[in-house]
């Protein structure tokens, strides 16, 4: 029942997050600037705080990292109106004024400044435009950020909190269900590191979306390879960032997200299997999730699970794509007899 509840939120938060991204006024923009803050401060402190740091014990690299994490809202508040178009004297007065917050509460912010920030330096005269848009804007923010974050904080702790208890109940279930839909978001037009970021997963269920993403990759280049869906260049992007290669996936969809569901679910398990930790919230991505995991776990737990990963995700690329040449080739016989 867990499983199925978990589930069931992840999918109504990605319905909440899709509709935002597609609908809502300069709704991708602003999602990019918010995987990009994710990125600013969760992989730094990932990175800095617990492999430099705790890890190997460079004092000065971890107190970069906890830093960094600290300021997930501060990053979100600034980057998201920078996205959107916003002047970056504006974005930054809004994004300093947040000191303290969460990275949605932030974000929230972000949108309002970067629909808001334009409209009022078109209002005000020159020379004072930029004063008067900075004193307005920085409490402005603030009180905004100040109001929202107990309820999307709380709201987004529950739904984490729930596939959290759901990955511990049924890890191996939790590993090919969550692996798949992250593989298949982060490849999409959307962000899975956004949506992570936003959820604030942490823990197993972090880790299984990380390792998904990076064995999910080699999927992508199967794929690629194999359907011929670009050259060496597209294979190449495709698995290090999908959304480059975003035209070739919208005209392929079924081929590509149905192999990886397949492959980032069997990396998800790999992770599962491993028990690989991630508690970087935002690092659902090739890059970040490989480098993230080793800041949480026993190096040759994350080097095991990568190499298991890698093997699942090809295996989806290569069970899709022999079905799909093998449909060609029933395709092609049919027209010629």
């Amino acid at each position: 029942m867990e499983i199925v509840k978990g589930i069931g939120l992840l999918l109504l938060a990605l319905s909440v997050f899709s509709i935002f991204s597609m609908k809502a006024p300069k709704g991708q923009k602003a999602m990019s600037g918010l995987a990009n803050a994710a990125v600013a401060s969760f992989l730094v402190e990932a990175i800095h705080k617990y492999i430099f740091g705790d890890f190997l014990g460079i004092a000065f690299l971890g107190e970069v990292g906890n830093a960094s994490g600290s300021l997930g809202g501060v990053a979100a508040a600034a980057l998201v109106p920078l996205s959107m178009g916003v002047s970056p004297v504006l974005a930054v007065s809004a994004g300093i004024a947040l000191s303290g917050m969460s990275i949605l509460p932030g974000f929230i912010a972000g949108y309002a400044v970067g629909l808001i920030g334009p409209k009022l330096e078109e209002k005000l005269p020159e020379g004072l435009d930029v004063i008067v848009s900075v004193l307005i804007i920085a409490p402005m923010a603030r009180l905004l950020a100040v109001q929202v974050a107990p309820v999307v904080d709380s709201t987004l702790a529950n739904i984490g909190d729930m596939i959290l208890i759901a990955a511990d109940q049924s890890p191996i279930v939790m590993g090919f269900l969550l692996g798949g839909l992250m593989k298949m978001i982060c490849t999409s037009p959307l962000s899975s590191m956004a949506l992570t970021a936003m959820l604030g997963l942490t823990g197993l269920p972090m880790g299984i979306a990380a390792i998904a993403c990076v064995g999910g990759s080699f999927t992508n280049g199967i794929i690629f390879k194999r359907l011929k869906l670009g050259d060496t260049s597209n294979v190449t992007a495709v698995m290090l960032e999908p959304l480059t290669q975003a035209d070739i996936v919208t005209a392929n969809p079924i081929p590509i997200f149905s192999s990886n569901f397949i492959g980032g679910g069997l990396a998800g398990i790999s992770a599962a299997y491993f028990n690989i930790i991630n508690d970087a919230p935002g690092t659902a991505s090739p890059i970040p999730g490989l480098l993230a995991p080793f800041g949480f776990n026993p190096p040759m737990n994350v080097i095991q699970a990568v190499v298991f990963a890698v093997i699942g995700g090809m295996i989806g690329g290569y069970i899709v794509s022999s079905v799909v040449l093998f449909m060609r080739k029933e395709k092609a016989v049919a027209v010629t007899s």
